[in-house]
């Protein structure tokens, strides 16, 4: 499975991290992904982090601490 990550600055501009035809696209606005104690899980949970796909792998994602990480790295750049 191949994951999208979208880090959202404004409406038209992104920070992208994965290929176009990616199983699993996760966004979510900078601001959010730049708080201190950003976590993806909480996120997803409040409704500010949005996910497509197949569920059950999301919520590994999620789980595993992997989008979390990967979510940090790009909006860190």
């Amino acid at each position: 499975m191949s994951v999208q990550y979208r880090v959202t600055i404004t409406k038209k501009d992104e920070l992208i991290e994965g290929s176009d035809d990616a199983d699993i696209v996760v966004t979510v606005p900078l601001a959010v992904a730049t708080e201190a104690e950003f976590d993806a899980t909480v996120e997803f949970m409040r409704g500010r982090l949005k996910a497509a796909g197949n569920t059950g792998v999301i919520f590994e994602l999620l789980r595993s601490g992997r989008a979390t990480a990967a979510i940090r790295s790009i909006a860190a750049a």
